[in-house]
């Protein structure tokens, strides 16, 4: 169940043999789709399939449904090969669209303010720009950073992270390119949908942060899921979020753009959260239009990033800054240790499904510096 013929997400991997092709998930194994359409993936990834277009995309989901409704091409094994980062990543842009971790992060971080959000939060998605370069595959080993941060008795030193954290997010891959993209036209522009797991130095983010947004604290590694769904595949997951104020017109919702993804953390194999992405503020739509809205362009390959994941309920938060209310409040793990941030050897899983959609787990696993 999840890996159905309803599913059917987007890949690459790479062969027993060493040979990289692009292919789509299909239960426990994999259709290579240059059986499908030798040109368009000629070079092994998904760069030339994305740039297509929705008629393009729609065109090749019909016929790998009917090649393997009609069992036409073999399939391989899942347990066979090894997935790859399935496109050129362009730019890398992660907001920070739900109201409830950015609620959450100003209680923490600006205690007694009447209004925990700052006062542009629901007027615009807020976004900075990441590093491309660092987005790895799911399973990749997670190194700890160092960086400049106060030790405990006062001075400032270099010294590997004290505070990693982890960032359950919902991540969207663009396909055609565009500028000043409309909300009502973020679909002829947006491919499809994956976890993604923004991993975060918080001692080394909180020194540097000042005036600037985070640097180095972010850039060592984002971990990206294997598998992208197509958005085609999850069309009765969509859903709308109330907005109050509404936003200005260029922003305006025209339709159901939020998604109703549920979402699990797992830490040792121990789900510690389950976020829902249904109730995030902003949508992919309006990330996307406020993105390209200053003329700025989003190329084939750029992915952008929900934030972090959280709902009103302590087990919904999707990161540990929030679950453990930056340190003071430990999370218990079903081996009888504890955590408030990472340690090296944890195993960090992030999953989700929508109904009886699965979408491709973001895995890491913290190794010391």
């Amino acid at each position: 169940m999840g890996w159905g013929i309803g599913n059917l997400p987007y890949g690459s991997v790479v062969g027993p043999d060493g040979r990289r092709f692009a292919a789509v998930r299909f239960g426990d194994a994999v259709l290579e789709l240059a059986r499908v359409d030798a040109d368009l993936f000629a070079a092994g990834g998904l760069d030339r399939f994305l740039a297509a277009g929705p008629a393009t995309w729609s065109r090749v989901r019909a016929e790998v449904v009917d090649t393997l409704t009609a069992d036409r091409h073999p399939l391989v094994p899942l347990a066979d090969v090894t997935p790859v980062l399935p496109f050129a990543i362009g730019d890398y842009v992660d907001f920070f669209a739900s109201e409830h971790h950015a609620a959450n992060c100003g209680r923490i971080f600006r205690p007694g303010n009447t209004d925990p959000l700052s006062a542009n939060w629901r007027h615009q998605p807020i976004g900075y720009d990441g590093r491309a370069g660092s987005v790895v595959v799911s399973g990749t080993d997670i190194a700890r950073p160092s960086g400049q941060f106060p030790g405990d008795d006062g001075p400032i030193g270099f010294a590997p992270t004290r505070r990693l954290d982890l960032e359950a997010e919902v991540a969207f891959v663009v396909g055609p390119p565009g500028t000043r993209i409309a909300v009502a036209e973020a679909d002829e522009h947006v491919f499809g949908v994956c976890l993604l797991n923004d991993w975060s130095a918080r001692d080394i983010q909180a020194f540097e942060s000042a005036p600037l947004g985070p640097f180095l604290g972010k850039s060592f590694a984002t971990s990206l899921a294997a598998w992208i769904t197509p958005l085609e595949a999850l069309a009765a997951a969509r859903t709308r979020v109330p907005q109050d104020p509404e936003p200005l017109p260029h922003l305006r919702e025209t339709g159901a753009h939020g998604l109703r993804l549920d979402l699990a953390v797992s830490i040792n194999g121990q789900v510690v959260a389950r976020p829902e992405f249904g109730s995030m503020y902003w949508s992919y739509a309006q990330m996307l239009a406020h993105l390209t809205s200053n003329g700025a362009a989003v190329r084939t390959g750029d992915v952008f990033a929900s934030g972090t994941v959280s709902g009103p309920a302590r087990g919904q938060r999707g990161c540990l800054l929030e679950l453990t209310w930056n340190g003071a409040e430990p999370i218990e793990l079903g081996d009888g240790t504890s955590r408030t941030w990472l340690e090296d050897g944890d195993e960090v899983v992030v999953s989700a499904h929508a109904g009886d959609i699965t979408l491709g787990e973001v895995a890491g696993r913290i190794t010391r510096g």
